[in-house]
């Protein structure tokens, strides 16, 4: 069930990203931008709370966020 909520989450976060961004691909890689997403959004939180350079998922905000930043890099080096 958890990994249902988390893949869930992903596709949520990362199709959101794909509005923001205005690109349209596939539901998958909107689940890996999404769930890689969380991860850049979770580490961005935890440097701006002084927790250091801590690797951890984050929630919904800031899945989006870190989406945001991943579908923009991964297009610059996509072409």
């Amino acid at each position: 069930m958890l990994l249902l909520i988390i893949l869930v989450l992903g596709i949520s976060a990362g199709w959101a990203a794909q509005l923001i961004v205005g690109t349209k691909r596939n539901w998958t890689e909107a689940a890996l931008v999404g769930l890689a997403g969380s991860f850049v959004g979770g580490t961005i939180s935890s440097l701006i709370a002084g927790d250091g350079f801590a690797l951890e998922p984050s929630g919904l905000i800031g899945s989006i966020v870190g989406a945001v930043i991943v579908l923009l890099v991964w297009g610059r080096f996509r072409g």
